[in-house]
């Protein structure tokens, strides 16, 4: 390759601006061109911004431009240093040639290989086709192997273009290795499974080479709530952040006994993209227009991006910016109570609340674990309500009253036992209907105050993440979709139900008048 490619490669590395290839009849000039110089593997990568301000002359001489980053999103996109990045928003906001381009900046390293997915070989052909009206061009004597799908530099660099439908379908890359890891369209895949996976292909010899794993997608699609609980909730958009376990929510760090105890495993972005930020679509307005004639639901996605709105979602109402709340300490005055939806094979869900004097439902705690007993929830309850005061009352799934011969006592008692005392929830016929439709009247804004009439402290991140991602039970439109993580809604729902008021009359541990209530009274049970 000669040093003239190879500056051209390297100026598209640092989000410059490349252009077509000279035509063999131009006169070469006598002076070679000299490269910029070779930088550590770890070195900072130059701002984007800056550097597409000191090429503008140069492409202004030149208008046979293949490929121009535009500021923003896009350039951002292609200067993360973070090891996991996701790159989405609303649609056209120029995702797709953000992630063919991205991988284009390392395959003058021949120890380079990269993989970019789609779900099907369907979507994958669009990939394809793009790719092979920029990849030429942008990089001379680059070949494509439609047998092998894949791009092979000159320098023996490769990226493969390959789909990966269903999770058993991760075992055709077992042992692979990738330096580059690129998902189209993320919220396809249901699950985080193949995500998972194939991070663990992430690996290289060459030590100049970073380990990437990229995404673009748009909000929505099956896999819509595991993507916003990896890249979405943990942090403000366009902030770096360390991975966090997408169950527990917790950094995900080295272990004790490690050398590098303590430190990051590795850290996450999400750059949003909106639509006015592509220029070449935004000027046009067809676009726009298109996307403003959407039902409701589907232009909050494609065109504003909304993370809290999805396709089949129970509760389209839900507004971030209407029901979730600083928090606040709650006058003593006002009444709390909580409520729980307990599971030990998959998630126990607890929520507290709060209630104003004008009947407004304040959710200011959540608890959610999994695979943890009955009598070690009730520890973990009574601890976070060690501050508390005086909680008036508890509502606990009813099924957990359920006596198992004679085999000792049910769940519901053994947490009693433990202090942590409930009444059984609503489990009648059509209780769970009557839940959602209370719901939804909670969540509209109340004529009189012009306060919604139930908010969420912003410090309950769980609830507040699936709460607009629940679909509708599709055999049942009036219902939820019991498939659903619905745990916290279910706890939700059973505390909505308790029909709770700002000055009600509940259970007082200190009246002497409860001192010999059974343990587990299936009537009352507080």
């Amino acid at each position: 390759m000669s040093d003239k490619e190879k500056t051209k490669l390297e100026a598209y590395a640092n989000g410059q601006t490349m252009r077509k290839r000279q035509s063999p009849k131009r006169k070469k000039s006598k002076t070679p061109v000299q490269g910029p110089k070779k930088t550590a593997a770890k070195a900072k990568q130059p701002n984007p911004t800056v550097i597409l301000d000191e090429f503008t002359s140069k492409v202004e001489e030149d208008h046979n431009v293949i490929f121009k980053p535009n500021v923003g999103p896009q350039t951002d996109f292609l200067a993360s240093s973070e090891r996991e990045v996701l790159y989405g928003g609303s649609a056209g906001g120029g995702k797709s040639y953000a992630m063919l381009a991205d991988p284009l900046r390392y395959m003058g390293v021949p120890a380079f290989a990269g993989v970019l997915l789609r779900h099907t070989t369907e979507e994958l052909r669009e990939l394809i086709t793009k790719s092979q009206e920029m990849y030429p061009k942008i990089w001379p004597g680059i070949k494509w192997s439609e047998r092998k799908m894949t791009w092979t530099a000159p320098s023996g660099a490769t990226l493969w273009l390959s789909y990966l439908d269903k999770d058993q379908d991760v075992t055709r890359y077992q042992g692979l290795a990738f330096s580059w890891i690129g998902f189209d369209e993320l919220t396809q895949w249901a699950t985080p499974y193949a995500w998972n996976y194939m991070r663990s292909r992430l690996r290289t010899a060459d030590t100049s080479l970073p380990l990437s794993m990229r995404a673009t997608t748009n909000p929505g699609g099956r896999g819509h709530h595991w993507v916003k609980k990896m890249f979405i909730d943990p942090a403000p958009a366009g902030e770096s952040f360390i991975a966090t376990d997408i169950d527990s929510g917790e950094q995900l760090k080295y272990p004790a006994g490690h050398p590098k105890a303590g430190k990051p495993l590795f850290k996450r972005r999400f750059i949003p993209a909106r639509l006015k930020d592509n220029p070449y679509l935004a000027e046009q307005g067809d676009y726009e227009a298109m996307l403003l004639s959407l039902p409701e639901q589907q232009r909050r996605q494609l065109l504003e991006g909304d993370w809290d709105i999805k396709e089949g979602a129970a509760f389209t109402e839900f507004d971030r910016n209407i029901h979730v709340v600083e928090p606040f300490d709650i006058p003593s005055n006002w009444v709390k109570f909580r409520a729980c939806d307990y599971g030990y094979g998959s998630y126990s869900g607890v929520v507290w609340f709060a209630v104003s004097p004008s009947e407004q439902l304040v959710v200011y705690r959540e608890l959610y674990v999994s695979k943890v007993l009955a009598v070690d929830l009730a520890d973990m309850v009574m601890e976070l309500e060690a501050g508390d005061g005086n909680i008036k009352y508890g509502v606990l799934d009813s099924s957990l009253w359920h006596r198992r011969g004679d085999t000792g006592p049910s769940l519901a008692e053994q947490m009693i036992h433990r202090g942590c005392r409930w009444r059984p929830s609503d489990r009648s016929k059509g209780s769970r209907v009557a839940g959602k439709n209370e719901l939804h009247r909670r969540l509209q804004v109340d004529e009189y105050t012009d306060e919604p009439r139930i908010v969420f402290f912003n410090n309950c991140t769980n609830i507040i993440s699936q709460l607009p991602a629940l679909p509708i039970d599709k055999k049942n439109p009036e219902d939820i979709d019991t498939h659903a993580e619905d745990h916290l809604y279910d706890a939700l729902r059973y505390g909505i139900m308790s029909r709770p008021r700002f000055s009600v009359f509940d259970f007082d541990s200190s009246n002497t008048q409860y001192g010999r209530m059974q343990v587990a009274d299936s009537t009352f049970g507080y």
